[in-house]
């Protein structure tokens, strides 16, 4: 366990650990026989779907009460369909949460919360299993090799819906950096994507981080089949500037694109955001909270996501709650500015 998550399961635990004696029995007693449904809103096989089912596997050990985790898969409109059945239909006392999408949390700020059936705001987190670092990748054969190459050279690009990650990154790109991409959206989740990349249907896919990838596909990378074309991330991972992958955000045309940029980037700070519905009573989201750090420490989870090759640094409930806040405070021009940079005008 590297320094980072010790530090962060330290501070986890000043917050949640001291749960009164009271407290804890009466969590227990209430999950001792149940289980608990863990609805995914990605289709089977996917990086997320992965995610989920690995915590589903530990979490339980750590729940007062110790129920069984039930992980099924909910996939549908840009992860949009299970965050609206955990807002308006899924009981309120803590037997159901859900792995949603980034973008889940983030679209109702770019599109009008109108335009869908839950309130970000209101979910109650319980935490995330990682952050990510979104990529772009395209096939080595379409001969494009660097961004400067989309400013003359149209790439095919498989996405899911809106507010997905994999059709709004792209989206991004091509807005506000000129990048030339044919957006061809509809696919349920990463896994088909990446079929119909392996079929020649489409040759790309953007907003995918690199364990994702390589939990699917790593032979790709390595045999020079796709290409890893630019960070989709403000901030960028070290390792992979230094091997020279640029950061989509210093093409940015202008200081503003910049800030429209690191906004709707914002969402993959909640990377895999595992939500409840609001008003689950408070000592039951604190010893969820809890047991979501002590399982995502667990040695047995932690060597068997990396034999996954899946990437877990995880983000407190209360943390995700916080940028939850921050996000929906950004003021009302640039995030008008963003909704314009999310809609797609194919070239």
């Amino acid at each position: 366990m590297g320094t980072p998550f010790k530090a962060l399961y330290a501070i986890a635990c000043v917050i949640l650990c001291g749960l009164p004696a009271a407290a804890q029995d009466s969590v227990a007693a209430f999950y001792k026989g149940k289980s608990i449904s863990l609805l995914i809103g990605s289709s089977v096989g996917g990086g997320y779907d992965t995610y989920a089912r690995l915590l589903a596997r530990y979490l339980g050990k750590y729940v007062p009460g110790n129920p069984t985790i039930v992980p099924t898969n909910m996939p549908g409109a840009g992860g949009n369909l299970v965050a609206g059945h955990i807002y308006n239909i899924a009981p309120k006392d803590g037997t159901v949460m859900a792995l949603i999408l980034p973008g889940t949390v983030t679209e109702p700020l770019f599109q009008g919360r109108e335009k869908v059936k839950h309130d970000p705001a209101k979910l109650t987190y319980v935490g995330s299993a990682n952050s990510e670092v979104d990529l772009c990748y395209v096939r080595a054969d379409t001969g494009v090799t660097s961004l400067k190459d989309l400013a003359a050279k149209e790439v095919v690009i498989g996405a899911s819906a809106e507010g997905g990650s994999t059709r709004d990154q792209a989206t991004l790109q091509a807005n506000l950096i000129g990048s030339r991409f044919r957006i061809v959206a509809g696919y349920p989740g990463s896994r088909e994507i990446l079929l119909a990349i392996e079929k020649g249907e489409v040759s790309g896919i953007c907003g995918l981080g690199l364990p994702a990838f390589r939990q699917a596909h790593a032979d790709w990378i390595e045999s020079g089949f796709v290409r890893i074309l630019s960070q989709d991330n403000a901030r960028g991972d070290p390792k992979l500037t230094a091997r020279g992958v640029p950061r989509t955000v210093d093409f940015a045309r202008s200081a503003e694109d910049r800030q429209i940029m690191e906004l709707v980037y914002a969402q993959q700070e909640f990377g895999r955001p595992f939500v409840m519905p609001p008003n689950v009573p408070a000592e039951r989201v604190a010893a969820l909270r809890k047991a979501f750090v002590e399982a995502l420490n667990d040695k047995e989870l932690l060597a068997e996501a990396e034999r996954l090759k899946i990437d877990v640094t995880p983000v407190e409930g209360s943390e995700l709650q916080a940028l939850v806040e921050k996000v929906y405070a950004t003021p009302p021009a640039i995030v008008e500015r963003a909704r314009q940079a999310l809609v797609y005008r194919a070239p």
